[in-house]
């Protein structure tokens, strides 16, 4: 039990490092060009990472396989793909809209790994599942709910994300962690850099003005080392003690910490209905709990007698 509340814990706070990181990004991309700016991030995570991982470990090349690279670049592929229809969508549809329905990664995750992964998925989780979007529509949504062709690229983004998700459950077990980290972030980071230089401009890179800006730098520290190297590492390693559709319960909660720090930083106040949105993501998270509320109200009544 102690164990799970780690577990789930260190994967609340990655949620909220990402949840937090969207004001800081969100200033940096209008300097840096958005792919530009993960082809940098997520090579600094991959940097930083390798070097840790080859100080500590004089011999360790000798853990890369064909197998463990292949792993690796795959996950690294849908993690790309994901970010990349979510900033291209971004151009065609609103933020609110974006935000529900890369949300729905939610339900895509017990889906798919019911398919890729053959998991059942307990009827509480489903329940919890059911909650959450409802709590992201209310939570995200503003406009109406007719289909663009911007909102078809970011539920690419939201399936690409579940992808990633479910297919760390499978190849986490399989593989050192830190290895398989590593060569995932670094294909995004090579993916990025090549999109970049076909539809960015990358040069922006390269001017001192731009990349030595204190807010380009203080969002590619925050995004590349704490909500990048940090938060992968610990997905990846923490998948081998729960499911996939668990993870995918706790990440909903990053547009709750999303809009709680952007609350506190540029004072955005919630609507009672994003009040009530947040409520209900908070509930299905604690529903598909359910072991863990029997095992506090055991607790509770121990403590009473």
């Amino acid at each position: 039990m102690k164990k799970a509340f780690m577990v789930d814990f260190l994967l609340l706070c990655i949620v909220f490092i990402w949840g937090a990181t969207f004001v800081v990004v969100q200033n940096a991309v209008h300097m840096l060009p958005p792919n530009t700016f993960n082809a940098v991030r997520f090579f600094s995570a991959s940097l930083f990472l390798a070097l840790i991982y080859f100080i500590r470990n004089q011999k360790a090349w000798q853990t890369c396989n064909f197998s463990l690279i292949l792993s690796g670049g795959f996950l690294g592929f849908w993690l790309f793909v994901g970010y990349a229809s979510q900033t291209m969508g971004l151009l065609y549809t609103s933020p609110s809209k974006a935000g529900f329905i890369t949300g729905l990664s939610v339900v895509l995750v017990p889906l798919l790994s019911l398919v890729v992964l053959k998991h059942k998925v307990k009827t509480s989780a489903l329940v919890g599942v059911c909650m959450a979007v409802i709590g992201l529509y209310l939570l995200t949504m503003n406009g109406s709910l007719s289909l663009t062709f911007g909102d078809f690229l970011v539920l690419c983004c939201a399936i690409c994300f579940a992808m990633q998700i479910v297919l760390t459950g499978r190849y986490s077990p399989r593989f050192p962690t830190m290895p398989l980290v590593i060569i995932q972030l670094f294909t995004v980071s090579f993916l990025s850099m090549c999109y970049a230089l076909l539809k960015e401009d990358w040069q922006a890179v390269y001017d001192p003005m731009v990349i030595g800006h204190p807010e380009v730098l203080w969002a590619l520290f925050i995004t590349a080392i704490p909500a990048t190297a940090l938060a992968f590492l610990v997905q990846t390693s923490f998948q081998k003690e729960t499911s996939p559709t668990h993870v995918a319960l706790i990440f909903s909660l990053e547009p709750v910490f999303a809009a709680f720090t952007s609350y506190l930083w540029i004072h955005e106040v919630l609507t009672i209905k994003q009040l009530i949105g947040c409520a209900f993501i908070l509930s299905g998270m604690l529903y598909s709990e359910l072991p863990i509320l029997l095992w506090l109200r055991n607790l509770k009544a121990k403590i009473s007698a």
